[in-house]
């Protein structure tokens, strides 16, 4: 009997090559993939949102979203994803399902989404630019500010949208969750998107 082994690996393997692309010069969007973290989907059962919501802010200290907003903890992102739901992002395995399971017990149906979504970064100073040619969110700071997250569509395909915290040198990050199996041709239509600006390609295990 043969014998097999599975390699968990990323959904962008293939698809990413780190480096430079499109115009040259300086570039005006930085494009890195998120690998190696804990995702888990929270929904309520019926009739126990309330019981849902108590736990949640007894976990993470903060009250999780009821509307399309991201909410950072010390060691989670806890991201709106439907009502009476919201999905929580961590490393490390701090929350897991497995450590999140006796947590929510009764009140909410738990779902490992962690190796069914690629994880990716947009930043720079034409991330806007270029996020607009593939969504119809408007991303103007003064309507979609830090924190701000979307359940939307680009160029046909779901993705959950969210705006990050600023990185130092003040440039807007948006963070976007896509399914496994459509994240390299969205990827390649980013790509596609961000090429006028300038790109610069990357990959991290951080997820700020």
């Amino acid at each position: 009997m043969a014998d097999f082994s599975w390699d968990i690996r990323s959904p962008l393997d293939r698809a990413l090559v780190a480096g430079p692309y499109g115009a040259q010069g300086e570039a005006g969007v930085s494009l890195t993939e998120i690998r190696d973290f804990d995702l888990v989907q929270v929904m309520a059962r019926r009739g126990k949102a309330g019981e849902m919501m108590k736990a949640a802010t007894a976990r993470f200290g903060v009250a999780a979203p009821e509307t399309p907003k991201a909410i950072g903890t010390a060691d989670a992102t806890l991201i709106w994803s439907g009502p009476d739901q919201f999905l929580v992002l961590s490393k490390d395995g701090k929350h897991s399902i497995e450590a999140l399971d006796s947590v929510f017990a009764g009140s909410a149906s738990l779902s490992d989404q962690s190796h069914a979504r690629a994880l990716i970064s947009v930043s720079g100073d034409k991330a806007r630019a270029m996020l607009a040619k593939l969504s119809s969110i408007d991303l103007h700071p003064d309507v979609f500010g830090v924190g701000a997250a979307a359940a939307t569509s680009m160029d046909h395909t779901s993705v959950t949208l969210w705006r990050g915290q600023d990185r130092a040198d003040g440039q807007a990050v948006f963070d976007l969750l896509v399914f496994a199996t459509f994240a390299a041709s969205l990827w390649h239509t980013i790509l596609d998107a961000a090429a006028e600006y300038g790109v610069t390609i990357g990959h991290s295990e951080d997820l700020a």
